[in-house]
């Protein structure tokens, strides 16, 4: 019969590990290409905001992951239960170290205004044309603060005084697509925590076999006599 309790635990264990590979390719990949030239302003705008992440920590709290997958694998195949609780530290380590990426990624979301305010002002005109031509806007606050760059969206300083400003619409794109990611992250720990559970729960049953066992053996030798 199936160890339910075993097999929750290698559940878990599989989401952790798959987790951690996610994290990794995910951090690699867009660390290799959000600096790439922009096809157009939602690329260009994503690509910036990307560029602000900490995809060194993900690489590194991936690798973590890993570790500690590895550390859960003698668990697995010995009933020593030592191997379980140095996994349950590492995995809590683990979890505090995505639930810290996970706020740092939160907090540029409390500051998504003046994050591009900088992007904008460090770019170059034609990628603030492909952002105005994308989000329909002149200008960042407005057409002359700063100023707009002339484009098919922005043709004259008299049509580009009735747009808005980009400032608005890249704010807004920038909160939904954030929220999309430490969401995700965030989620990543709760995995962390069923894998935490999981493993307790393996604890506990390993020592009620332990003890049930030794009352076994017990009873016996008692019956030898």
């Amino acid at each position: 019969m199936v160890n339910k309790v075993l097999a929750a635990f290698i559940a878990a264990d599989g989401l952790f590990v798959s987790m951690g590979a996610i994290m990794l390719g995910f951090s690699i990949i867009v660390q290799q290409t959000c600096f790439d030239a922009p096809k157009d302003g939602n690329e260009a705008a994503r690509d910036l905001l990307y560029q602000r992440f900490p995809f060194t920590a993900g690489i590194v709290n991936a690798v973590f992951v890993f570790v500690t997958f590895v550390s859960t694998i003698p668990a697995l195949a010995t009933n020593n239960r030592s191997w379980l609780k140095l996994a349950i530290y590492m995995v809590v380590v683990d979890a505090i170290f995505t639930m810290a990426i996970g706020v740092d990624l939160w907090i540029i979301t409390l500051k998504m205004k003046s994050e591009f305010e900088s992007i904008w002002l460090s770019q170059l005109p034609p990628v603030q044309e492909m952002m105005q031509t994308a989000f329909a806007c002149c200008g960042f606050f407005n057409s002359s603060s700063p100023a707009f760059v002339t484009d098919a969206t922005c043709p004259s300083p008299a049509g580009a005084a009735l747009m808005r400003g980009c400032s608005t619409p890249l704010t807004s794109f920038g909160n939904t697509f954030v929220d999309n990611i430490f969401t995700a992250v965030f989620g990543m720990v709760g995995i962390d925590t069923v894998l935490i559970m999981a493993i307790a729960c393996v604890l506990k049953d390993r020592k009620e076999r332990e003890r049930f066992r030794y009352i076994d053996e017990k009873s016996g030798a008692r019956s030898t006599f």
